[in-house]
């Protein structure tokens, strides 16, 4: 089922989430879910916060990023990788800050550039709740930094200068109460 995606403004969205255990409610329903409601979304990721729910779990699929094309033109290593991580821990960023653009399912319409490392190590379980220990680089590592930070309560508009926050402060606005044109379907503040 297609869920809505929450809106920026939305207090889900600046929420630290919680743990959860391996009995919470319909798990594999909403594992399920999200990666229906990301793929209905045209996104790379999407994380629990951003359909309302103030867990830490998110789930992943960079295949749109694979291509030799991107990879020349952004100067960052592709791959593929389609993941659900519950209760993610990132143990270790290193390597070079790299710079990108980035946009958020949340906040439609506004792409900024984000540094962020280029490798991480992450903690996390599995859907079978087996504890697993992963090092990522390139994309990939960039896709789960940025959801990372979602069940973290930081938002990419967290990470740009004020003078920039001051620009797009109109867009924000407006994207709060939906005056802001998607395909997909969005809770809004009222």
């Amino acid at each position: 089922m297609v869920l809505p995606i929450y809106a920026y403004g939305q207090n889900v969205l600046k929420q630290k989430a919680s743990v959860i255990s391996s009995d919470y409610n319909n798990l594999r329903k909403l594992i399920d879910d999200m990666y229906e409601t990301m793929y209905a979304a045209k996104g790379v990721g999407l994380a629990a916060p951003q359909i309302g729910k103030p867990i830490r779990l998110f789930v992943i699929d960079t295949s749109p990023f694979d291509s030799a094309e991107f990879e020349k033109e952004t100067g960052f290593e592709v791959g593929t990788l389609k993941k659900t991580f519950i209760n993610p821990t990132i143990v270790n960023e290193s390597g070079e800050n790299k710079t990108l653009e980035e946009g958020c399912l949340s906040i439609p319409s506004i792409r900024e550039k984000i540094g962020r490392k280029s490798k991480i190590k992450i903690t996390y379980c599995d859907e079978n709740f087996k504890t697993v220990s992963e090092e990522y680089s390139g994309i990939i590592a960039r896709v789960i930094q940025h959801e990372y930070d979602h069940i973290e309560g930081i938002l990419f508009t967290d990470k740009i200068s004020s003078f920039k926050k001051k620009i797009i402060k109109n867009k924000l606005q407006n994207i709060m109460v939906g005056k802001v044109d998607v395909d997909y379907f969005m809770k809004y503040v009222k």
